[in-house]
């Protein structure tokens, strides 16, 4: 019977499952597989598994309880192994990996924060500090503009904009990595200058989110911060 897995911890974990579910319909019963000083939460895996969203919140009630009670590995939703077996053979094999990982997490949260800035704001600050920009905006806009310079518009203004939010993001980065103990970023994506996850010491995430407040009323109405958390730590896992 093919094994669902929901997280990993230290054997020493106090794994309190009762009042928890599983995933499947009726929900499976949780129970642990343990390799030496490793030991996963798993259930049985329900045939056709899809992310449903009463699976996902069953998955993500397990971990959140796990976390409560100490140093967690969460695994993403639809982690499925051949059986026990092969789930206690992977513990073993790459114990030290999971010991080291647990103890990096131990005490920790993750938050995320997305940030962007006004793009009308960018562009008039743009327009406003280059003269070049303003020049062939300028002929663009009346009409006189020959195709080799509205191509030159539109590279010239996408090359500022990237490198205004680049040091934006470093800026931002600078002042709150002090705070956090790790950082992991992605692909910012359309419309922001900064996608990124924390990895925050317990005992700090007020002060880091104090720190996200400052950040946000330093640059003003011009950017937007969003942040979440605290989160379980899947971007260090």
């Amino acid at each position: 019977m093919p094994t669902y897995v929901y997280a990993i911890v230290s054997a020493g974990h106090p794994v309190r499952l009762d009042g928890l579910q599983g995933i499947g319909e009726p929900p499976a019963a949780l129970r642990t597989v343990s390799a030496g000083d490793i030991t996963a939460v798993v259930s049985e895996a329900p045939e056709g598994l899809r992310a449903k969203r009463r699976d996902v919140l069953a998955h993500e009630a397990v971990v959140e309880s796990l976390m409560a009670d100490g140093a967690t590995l969460p695994m993403r939703f639809g982690l499925i192994g051949p059986d026990d077996a092969r789930v206690a053979e992977v513990l073993e094999q790459d114990a030290d990996t999971y010991r080291a990982r647990l103890g990096e997490l131990d005490g920790h949260l993750e938050f995320h924060l997305r940030a962007s800035r006004d793009e009308q704001d960018l562009l008039r600050e743009i327009v406003a500090d280059s003269e070049e920009v303003r020049e062939l905006n300028e002929r663009t806009r009346s009409g006189t503009a020959a195709h080799e310079d509205r191509v030159a518009l539109g590279e010239l203004v996408a090359r500022e904009v990237a490198e205004r939010n680049g040091r934006q993001a470093e800026k931002t980065l600078g002042r709150l990595l002090p705070v956090a103990a790790r950082a992991a970023r992605s692909e910012p994506g359309s419309g922001h200058f900064l996608n990124v996850s924390f990895l925050v010491p317990t005992a700090s995430s007020k002060e880091f989110v104090d720190a996200v407040r400052e950040e946000a009323d330093r640059e003003g109405d011009a950017c937007t911060f969003t942040l979440t958390g605290p989160l379980p730590p899947y971007s260090f896992v």
